[in-house]
């Protein structure tokens, strides 16, 4: 019986190798304490953001960006970079068992705790999948990585240079006192384009809810407020009686309103999306075969193969996850 626990055991621990993006690597070096560089914190210094700022992160699947953006001195967020995606698998749409390849979407927040400095692709964060509303969702899966290396089976890969960067900006935002820092990972930029392109997803009524947390922020420039009631996201609200303790039972009254300059912003975007579509515009959605890459990666891959790609994105050669499927990426530079 003890063989018999210990065999599976070890399966499970296998299954989550395969499956997600966890830590193999014992041994801890330098890696995880480096300092900003020097580069990025002239940028930081230009932009009137503190080292200790605090930060939050969108993630951009499509497009294939991670952004990092910093609070400044005015109290509102600034984005301090973009860095190019090299790695991200399934299709675009929220992760919803385990074993899919699906990287999620959706809106996280990471602690101290989450970051990993013995992370098998160099450093890496987890986003904290399931949330609470995923969970009750009946979502599964776990360990789901932003970290570094260019293969990704549900994480999204920044290359180890990338990570690194990532990873000190992050460290030292939450040395400096900030518990945790909102990820908010979307399927592509919520533009009406973008909407209007994918109008026709089964997804389409969830990315209308990431929608109302994007537009916060683009309207803002503050962290948005997230809750779960009603099997869905719900942005900036107070509620009589306190926040929702079930995700999926109907929402409390809500003791506040609008803000009116955010719902100007849907709504100019509604009509904007409804004109594309009533206009006979040629507008189609992308599919992927697994997952996209950032096209900087992809002319490197096209152009000096997956080996030369692997050398440049990590220091130790991790291989390129399915880079068939990468090259296959439909997203161009110019949309």
């Amino acid at each position: 019986m003890m063989l018999t626990a210990v065999r599976m055991g070890g399966i499970a621990a296998l299954a989550l190798l395969l499956s997600a993006c966890v830590s193999t690597v014992l041994d801890v070096d330098g890696k995880a304490t480096q300092p900003i560089p020097a580069a990025l914190m002239g940028e930081m210094s230009r932009k009137s953001m503190a080292t200790s700022a605090p930060i939050l992160v969108r993630i951009f699947k499509q497009e294939s960006e991670l952004e990092i953006w910093k609070r400044d001195r005015s109290g509102k967020f600034a984005l301090l970079k973009t860095y190019p995606m090299c790695r991200w698998s399934g299709k675009l749409g929220p992760k919803k068992e385990n074993g899919d390849r699906q990287a999620p979407e959706g809106f996280y927040h990471v602690s101290v705790g989450m970051l990993n400095p013995t992370s098998q692709y160099y450093l890496s964060f987890n986003l904290g999948y399931p949330n609470k509303l995923e969970a009750a969702l009946g979502y599964t899966g776990e360990a789901l990585m932003v970290h570094g290396a260019c293969s990704s089976s549900g994480c999204y890969a920044l290359t180890d240079e990338g990570v690194a960067e990532i990873y000190a900006v992050a460290r030292e935002a939450l040395k400096g006192g900030q518990g945790t820092f909102q990820v908010q990972a979307f399927p592509f930029r919520m533009t009406p384009e973008n909407m209007a392109k994918n109008r026709n997803d089964a997804n389409f009524a969830f990315w209308s809810d990431l929608k109302q947390g994007y537009d916060i922020f683009q309207v803002t420039r503050r962290q948005p407020k997230v809750s779960y009631c009603e099997g869905r996201y719900v942005f900036d609200r107070e509620f009589e009686g306190g926040e929702p303790h079930d995700a999926l039972a109907a929402c409390p009254p809500a003791l506040n309103v609008a803000d009116p300059l955010i719902a100007s912003r849907t709504q100019s975007d509604r009509l904007a999306m409804e004109s594309l579509l009533s206009g006979g515009s040629a507008l189609s959605a992308h599919a992927y075969a697994d997952g996209g890459m950032h096209p900087s990666f992809r002319k490197l891959l096209e152009r000096s193969g997956q080996a030369a790609l692997s050398k440049r994105t990590s220091l130790t050669s991790v291989p390129v996850s399915r880079p068939e499927a990468a090259l296959a990426d439909p997203h161009s530079e110019n949309e």
